[in-house]
């Protein structure tokens, strides 16, 4: 019997393999141009990650990457001290802005960010310090740099709820960040100098081996978690940890509203998601209800966009504001009147 149960169980598996093997060398050919190649899809992804990365940034040692300076390609530029361009302003009490891609402007030219469009609104300079990818600890940690640089009037910082997750990770598609422990109630400082991440070094079993099929590949974009699978995240943290850390990341910035004399103003932006799930957008209020509750309690002014966004009924909805994955140029320019707003019409 045991025999017979190990030759059944033998012809099943022998199945499943010539089956997967089929459909992995038919799903070549109709595709074209993938019999003669055969790469690690997840390594050559996260490669390209990697170049993409060093094409427009530049390594740091504390924040893991900044814009390179003077960069300039495809409606994206910065100037030399690595933010991104906006037109020529009166430079009467400047506006420092930093985030994340939402700040920077993912999907739209220069002029179609928010701080561009906050600049025209209220006629005075802003800076726009926004670089995408980065966790709101990176968010604080750039602010404590540009402010003494720059002395702005006015700070404005702007996240999306994932960038509370994105603290409890040392790396974040393919790039090497720093993160913040809490030793005694108090913030302590990991992972620096940041050295350059090998995309090779964070690949698994799975990764290693089943990277390979094409057909894997394939069902994991038609399922829509591609970017899940070629994504090279190193979580050091545990869930719920970087809640915590995001709080005390107020007390920093309130501190550095003491000293420089800023004014600082926490914004919650949003991505498209939440007006797609309602679950996930409860878990995402939750998050930025955290750190907003957090900026009250530090005496920090803030701005929560979400019902603002959501008023768009009958303009297209709140969908109607992004791109692909970002704010496009009406869902920017409706950020900045939000933000006009909140700092009145003098602009603090």
């Amino acid at each position: 019997m045991k025999r017979e149960w190990a030759g059944r169980m033998g012809l099943t598996l022998g199945a499943i393999v010539l089956t997967l093997g089929a459909l992995e060398i038919g799903l070549r050919l109709s595709e074209g141009g993938w019999i003669a190649s055969w790469p690690n899809f997840v390594l050559e992804s996260r490669k390209v990650q990697a170049t993409r990365n060093e094409s427009r940034y530049v390594a740091d040692p504390t924040l893991g990457y900044v814009p390179r300076p003077n960069y300039s390609a495809g409606g994206v530029s910065f100037d030399a001290d690595g933010l991104r361009r906006t037109d020529e302003a009166p430079d009467r009490g400047t506006i420092l802005a930093v985030g994340d891609s939402f700040t920077s402007g993912d999907e739209v030219d220069d002029d179609q960010t928010w701080p561009a469009h906050l600049q025209r609104l209220l006629g005075r300079r802003v800076l726009n310090g926004g670089v995408s990818g980065y966790g709101l600890d990176q968010i604080v940690l750039r602010a404590e740099r540009i402010v003494p640089q720059k002395r702005p009037t006015v700070l404005v910082v702007s996240f999306i709820a994932d960038d509370v997750l994105r603290t409890e990770m040392r790396r974040r598609w393919s790039a090497e960040k720093p993160y913040f422990d809490i030793e005694g109630g108090a913030l302590v400082l990991r992972n620096v100098p940041i050295q350059r991440a090998d995309p090779r070094t964070s690949l698994d079993f799975l990764e290693r081996t089943l990277g390979y099929s094409f057909l894997f590949d394939f069902v994991m974009r038609r399922l829509g978690v591609l970017d899940a699978w070629h994504g090279d995240h190193v979580r050091v943290l545990p869930s719920g940890m970087g809640e915590k850390i995001s709080c005390l990341l107020t007390h920093r910035l309130a501190d550095l509203q003491r000293r420089s004399g800023v004014h600082v103003l926490v914004v919650a932006q949003y991505d498209p998601f939440v007006w797609q799930n309602a679950s996930f957008a409860a878990e995402q209020r939750r998050l930025t209800k955290g750190v907003l509750d957090c900026s009250r309690q530090q005496g920090l002014e803030v701005l929560d966009s979400f019902d603002a966004l959501a008023a768009n009924d009958g303009k297209g909805a709140p969908g109607s504001l992004y791109g692909q994955w970002h704010m496009n140029d009406a869902g920017n320019r409706l950020t900045a009147r939000l933000i006009a707003g909140a700092l009145g019409s003098g602009g603090n």
